[in-house]
């Protein structure tokens, strides 16, 4: 068994010391700076505010990022103040002082703030367009007092609301990318999963569109991770939990 040259086992002896001399400050790891972002998701029955947060890294030039935590407004959705407008500010206020809680106050200014609404919105512009116009400007009084970067309120159409459910449900299954075993982000390799989307009034079925000869017009086109998914949402109407909960009772009856 051949033994080791001397100088060899003094220089790794020296090497083992000055790794366990030098003190963790004379190296410093510069951490990266963690971002955060809210989003006040306004159903028909409530509304919650999400809080994410992601780092610089990037995948094909679209971020990582991850739920923190949410918040539950108290009481029903946006469209239930209709009669009194300038009242809805005032139910996000504790949980946009949550948020401020949450998020170290050097990021609130770089925080952005986004507000979508969705089905009872729609429906509220569609039979009363003044009253959801006066909804969502006291909404956005309240938004743009708040210390975050406010970035709009706007209520979602149908085909963008379920777009996005089917992009957060892909996301959560690891479809758009992996890590490799060195760490870094590649693509998955994977098929994308369709999403089904049962309401209180309808179902959607969403799922993207592989032949561009059978794209139709409503389809909406998302560019994540460095490449773009044509997602088409075929409505059900009348397929929701409502009307599934009124013919079992009209069936027991």
């Amino acid at each position: 068994r051949e033994l080791l040259p001397p100088w060899l086992v003094i220089v790794a002896g020296l090497t083992g010391i000055v790794l366990l001399c030098v003190s963790t400050k004379d190296v410093p790891i510069t951490p990266s700076r963690t971002k955060y972002g809210i989003v006040l998701d306004a159903g028909p029955s409530h509304t919650i505010l999400f809080l994410y947060q992601w780092t610089p890294t990037k995948a094909n030039k679209t971020g990582v990022i991850r739920e923190c935590s949410s918040c539950p407004v108290q009481g029903l959705g946006v469209s239930s103040f209709s009669g009194s407008p300038e009242k809805v500010g005032k139910s996000l206020e504790p949980c946009l002082n949550w948020a401020q809680e949450e998020i170290p106050a050097e990021e609130h200014s770089q925080t952005p703030l986004y507000l979508g609404a969705t089905t009872s919105m729609r429906q509220l512009n569609l039979t009363h367009p003044i009253l959801s116009d006066d909804l969502l400007a006291a909404l956005t009084v309240t938004l743009k007092s708040s210390p975050f970067n406010f970035q709009g309120a706007q209520i979602l159409s149908s085909p963008d609301k379920e777009a996005f459910n089917w992009a957060a449900v892909n996301y959560v299954l690891g479809n758009f990318f992996k890590y490799d075993w060195q760490g870094q982000l590649v693509p998955s390799g994977k098929g994308m999963a369709g999403v089904l989307s049962v309401g209180g009034t309808s179902t959607q079925l969403t799922s993207k569109v592989e032949e561009d000869n059978q794209a139709p017009k409503e389809e909406v086109r998302l560019q994540l991770y460095g490449q773009t998914h044509k997602v088409y949402t075929q409505l059900c109407p009348c397929h929701g939990t409502d009307q599934l909960h009124s013919r079992l009772l009209s069936m027991l009856i």
